[in-house]
């Protein structure tokens, strides 16, 4: 199944028979003082510059997060969105649980964005998808509901069974509906990763949707994450993630290196043209 989502220059589809694609995590300003300063006095050029860094280290979608104390959604989300996209060229994931702000993003975006979520909660539902189907826009549907987050896989399936189902009754194709099985942290259960795993991999076989999932979600708390990650990461992506949502610039070359493995890459063209790409920057430093 693809999902199309594009910028007003460039396209970029998902699929799980193609490359993983690199949602960048980084403009988010949780727990981020430097980037939560910048945007409660619209010093959006800091922004921009997260922007740009990510997409040279191969982000193929930014995710835009301006949510912290002090900052007027509905009036910055759009600058930034309008800012960002003069920037670079890849699409956006519009990372908003406010539908007001949502909107008025929605308006000012030139091509077909992520929205960054909706939830099997009745509420989401029936705010966040007539928005995505009046702006063409593909979602991201949160294995959570009025409960909270199952504790078993098969009840997280249930909920993206509803969420798709929700969207192909505003006449929002199964193809534009992104599922997250939702990472927690193993530090509070030596059974999280195992119950994301299997919740992916049955979301695969039931539904063949496109996935993503915010993997550093499973190191919470947890001493050396990195390693954590990048090997929770590996396994999500043999899951059935096509699509996660990651600090690119340390996980792309794991990345790369797994859909090499899986036959994702005919020949090892993309992982030798990155080898010699980052060797040369090395090189020339």
């Amino acid at each position: 199944m693809k999902t199309k989502v594009s910028s007003d220059k460039k396209e970029v589809i998902i699929a799980d028979s193609g490359p993983t694609v690199l949602i960048g995590e980084r403009i988010n300003p949780s727990g981020k003082k430097r980037l939560s300063e910048a945007l409660k006095h619209g010093y959006f050029d800091v922004i921009c510059w997260e922007a740009i860094v990510q997409v040279e280290v191969g982000a193929d979608i930014l995710d835009i997060n301006v949510v912290c104390p002090g900052v007027d959604e509905i009036a910055v989300l759009p600058k930034v969105i309008e800012k960002v996209t003069a920037s670079v060229d890849v699409p956006l994931c519009i990372d908003i649980n406010n539908p007001n702000a949502l909107k008025e993003a929605l308006k000012v975006y030139k091509g077909k964005p992520i929205v960054n979520s909706v939830t099997g909660e009745e509420s989401s539902l029936n705010e966040i998808l007539p928005l995505v189907k009046e702006y063409g826009a593909a979602v991201i549907g949160l294995t959570l509901d009025e409960r909270g987050i199952p504790k078993e896989p098969e009840q997280r399936v249930a909920i993206a069974n509803k969420i798709v189902e929700r969207a192909e009754s505003f006449e929002i194709p199964p193809e534009d509906v992104i599922i997250d099985c939702l990472a927690l942290s193993l530090g509070a259960d030596n059974n999280a990763a195992l119950v994301t795993l299997a919740a992916i991999r049955k979301v695969k076989e039931e539904l063949g949707v496109n996935q993503t999932l915010g993997a550093s979600n499973i190191s919470f708390g947890l001493p050396d994450r990195y390693l954590v990650n990048l090997t929770f990461l590996t396994l999500a992506i043999a899951s059935g993630v096509t699509c996660p949502t990651v600090d690119v610039a340390k996980v792309r070359p794991g990345v790369l290196s797994t859909d090499l493995i899986l036959g994702r890459d005919r020949f090892a063209q993309r992982y030798v043209k990155d080898f010699r790409k980052y060797r040369d920057r090395r090189a020339e430093a």
